[in-house]
């Protein structure tokens, strides 16, 4: 199986992901190059999370009408 871009997961699948990394990082099997990838793999899941969390953010707002001084960005994930 092929494995997606962290920016074309769910913010569900990322987080499921990221607790593996996580897991299997604390289990100390991992040679330095596998935990080096899983360390990166890490970095941009949680990068990719972070970046979703914020378009919610700034959706709810938008639609609350609470912020009305911020710009408007692109929801579109491809656009990043």
């Amino acid at each position: 199986m092929a494995v997606k871009k962290p920016e074309n997961l769910s913010f569900e699948q990322a987080m499921s992901e990221l607790n593996n990394i996580v897991t299997d990082m604390e289990n100390g099997e991992l040679s330095l190059e596998q935990s080096l990838k899983h360390f990166e793999r890490g970095v941009q899941l949680a990068n990719a999370s972070s970046a979703k969390l914020n378009q919610a953010e700034q959706k709810v707002q938008i639609l609350m009408g609470n912020d009305t001084s911020s710009a408007l960005t692109s929801f579109d994930s491809e656009a990043e």
